[in-house]
C-alpha cells in the first residue's frame, strides 16, 4: 500500500508517491507545479476560473480543477491552459477581442478547448451550453461567444472505451484513499470501512475540502468501477449506473422526453456535468438537487448493494430526512432504474432559478401523468426532501385547481434567501398549470416580437 497517483499532465507522465490524495488539483498545479493560468475565482465549481480539461474514453471534458480531488486523477490524462500552442480556441479569443481583465481568460479558453476538440457545434445555443460554468466580470460575454463561432468546428474520431485503470490503494500521512476498478472490491472494502466517504464526482463532496476546511481520511472513489459506469437502454427502460456522469447520460435521458434533457442541461456548466453523477446526486440528498423531481415523476427504482447482498428500493423511500437516506452502513447506490414513459403518457419537467444558466433551484418540479390519468409529480426545494406530492397526485383527475389546491397540504416549504415560503407554493402551483396548459418550460423564454 502506498503506491503512487499516476496520470498524465501536458504530456508528461506524473507519479505522485508522497502528496495528500485530497488535496484539490487546482492547489497541486498552482503550488506545486507553477501551472498558474488556472485561476481560483470562487472554489466551489462555478465560475469556471480554474477549468481543465480530462481527455478520456475517446472524449475531451473540462472539469473545475478547485473541487476536483488529486487521488481521483489517478490513470487519467489532463491538458491545462499552458500546454496549448496556438490552438484555435486561442487565436479565437485574440481576434474577436474576447479578453479584457484576463483573470477569467484561461477558463474561457479551456473551456472552448474541450468544446472545439469534443466536435462541439459552432451555433450560438452549443456554445452557450458549452461556456455556462464560466463567469466573466466584466461582462465580455459578447467576444466570447463569437470566439467560439469563429473557432468553427472540428470533427473527431472517439476512440474505443479504455479498460479500468488498476486499483488505487494509497495511503500517505494517515489520509487513505481507494479507487477499486470493480463493484465485487468496492463492496467488500465498504464492508471493512463503512465510515469511508464515497466520492463519485465529487461536485459536492470538494466543498467540504475547499469551504469547510475539513480534513477527508478515508475515501472511497467510484471512478474507475466498470460496472459502475454502465449504461443500458432497452425498450423498457434506462439504467445507469450510480457513476455514470451527467455529461455520459445526457443522450439517453433526453431519449425519454425532450424535457429531461432541457432540465439536465441546466445542471450546473459543462464542467460540473462532466463531473457529477446522477449516483452522487441521488445519495447526497439536497431537497434541491435537480435530478431528483425528473426520478421521482418517472418512478426511479434504485438498487443498493452492501457486500454481496443487493435490494431494491423506490426513489421515494430512499429519503428519511435533511439529508439523511436509508443507505445502511457499508452499503452504496449500485444502479438506478428508469422506466420509459408509455404510450399515451404526458411528461412535463420546469425548473425556476435567479439566473437561466449554473444556478440552484427555487423550485424544480416534474409532471408525470399516464393515459389512465394516474398522476406521479416530484418536487424539489418545497420539503426538508425531494418529494412527492401525493394529495395534488389524487386530486388531478378533478381538475387542475383541485390538484393544485391539494398542493398547499402536501407542502410547507420554508422561507430562504431563494424565495419565501409563498412565493415557493404560489410557484409551484403555477407550474403545475403550465404543465396542464401543455407549455412547454422554454415557452417563455422564446416568445418572438
Amino acid at each position: 500500500m502506498g503506491g503512487a497517483i499516476e496520470f498524465i499532465l501536458n504530456g508528461e507522465r506524473i507519479a505522485l508517491a508522497a502528496v495528500d490524495p485530497s488535496r484539490t488539483l487546482l492547489a497541486w498545479l498552482r503550488e506545486a507545479r507553477g501551472l498558474t493560468g488556472s485561476k481560483e475565482g470562487c472554489a466551489e465549481g462555478d465560475c469556471g476560473a480554474c477549468t481543465v480539461a480530462v481527455r478520456e474514453h475517446g472524449a475531451v471534458r473540462p472539469i473545475a480543477s478547485c473541487i476536483a480531488l488529486l487521488g481521483a486523477m489517478d490513470g487519467r490524462e489532463l491538458v491545462t491552459v499552458e500546454h496549448l500552442n496556438d490552438h484555435p480556441a486561442q487565436r479565437a479569443m485574440v481576434q474577436c477581442h474576447g479578453s479584457q481583465c484576463g483573470f477569467c481568460t484561461p477558463g474561457f479558453v479551456m473551456a472552448l478547448f474541450a468544446h472545439y476538440e469534443s466536435g462541439g457545434s459552432a451555433d450560438r445555443e452549443s456554445l452557450c451550453d458549452a461556456l455556462a460554468g464560466n463567469l466573466c466580470r466584466c461582462t465580455g460575454y459578447a467576444p466570447i461567444i463569437a470566439a467560439g463561432a469563429a473557432m468553427g468546428t472540428v470533427r473527431r474520431t472517439v476512440a474505443p472505451v479504455a479498460a479500468p485503470q488498476a486499483v488505487l490503494d494509497y495511503e500517505h500521512d494517515g489520509k487513505r484513499f481507494f479507487a477499486p476498478a470493480s463493484v465485487a472490491k468496492l463492496a467488500a472494502w465498504l464492508e471493512q470501512r463503512p465510515h469511508a466517504r464515497i466520492l463519485a464526482g465529487g461536485t459536492d463532496l470538494g466543498l467540504e475540502v475547499t469551504k469547510a476546511h475539513r480534513d477527508l481520511d478515508c475515501v472511497v472513489h467510484l471512478g474507475k468501477v466498470a460496472e459502475l459506469k454502465r449504461i443500458d437502454e432497452s425498450e423498457q427502460a434506462l439504467e445507469l449506473g450510480a457513476a455514470v456522469t451527467y455529461a455520459e447520460a445526457f443522450e439517453a435521458l433526453a431519449r425519454i422526453h425532450p424535457d429531461v434533457g432541457e432540465l439536465v442541461r441546466r445542471i450546473g456548466g459543462a464542467q460540473v456535468r462532466a463531473a457529477g453523477t446522477l449516483g452522487g446526486n441521488i445519495a447526497n440528498a439536497s431537497p434541491i438537487g435537480d435530478s431528483m423531481p425528473l426520478l421521482l415523476a418517472l418512478g426511479c427504482t434504485l438498487t443498493l448493494q452492501r457486500g454481496a447482498a443487493q435490494r431494491q428500493l423506490v426513489l421515494e423511500d430512499f429519503y428519511t430526512g435533511y439529508r439523511k437516506t436509508a443507505l445502511r452502513p457499508g452499503e452504496f447506490i449500485r444502479s438506478l432504474r428508469i422506466e420509459r414513459l408509455q404510450h399515451g403518457a404526458r411528461f412535463g419537467a420546469y425548473k425556476l432559478s435567479k439566473r437561466f444558466d449554473q444556478d440552484i433551484s427555487t423550485v424544480c418540479a416534474a409532471f408525470h401523468v399516464t393515459e389512465g390519468a394516474r398522476a406521479q409529480f416530484g418536487f424539489g426545494g418545497m420539503a426538508a426532501t425531494p418529494a412527492r406530492a401525493p394529495r395534488a397526485e389524487a386530486a388531478w383527475r378533478d381538475g387542475i385547481e383541485a390538484a393544485c389546491a391539494a398542493l398547499a397540504q402536501d407542502f410547507q416549504p420554508l422561507s430562504d434567501h431563494r424565495g419565501s415560503a409563498w412565493y415557493r407554493l404560489v410557484a409551484a402551483q403555477n407550474l403545475l398549470r403550465k404543465f396542464a396548459a401543455r407549455v412547454g418550460p422554454r415557452a417563455l423564454l422564446e416568445v418572438r416580437a
